[in-house]
């Protein structure tokens, strides 16, 4: 398998930036981490507020944006900061 071009990076970055940050927007959070596990395929996000949440109001929430923001994942993991 070929390496991805830097313009491919720098998409899939800017991506991941706005699935970030679509995310905050949705949870009012002010603060926010990520972290890609490349070797599982994982993202892991770190949301300022998330506490302030039941379980199912945060999949009720992030649910759309996630499936709407189809990021070639493995799985997205969304964790308090």
């Amino acid at each position: 398998m070929s390496e991805p071009t830097e313009d491919e990076i720098k998409a899939f970055i800017e991506d991941v930036e706005f699935l970030i940050q679509t995310l905050k927007d949705s949870f009012e959070s002010t603060d926010s981490q990520f972290f890609i596990d490349e070797h599982n395929d994982i993202l892991y996000v770190k949301l300022e507020g998330l506490n302030d949440y039941e379980e199912h109001e945060i999949e009720e929430i992030a649910a759309p944006v996630l499936s709407e923001l189809d990021l070639d994942f493995e799985e997205i993991i969304i964790l308090p900061l």
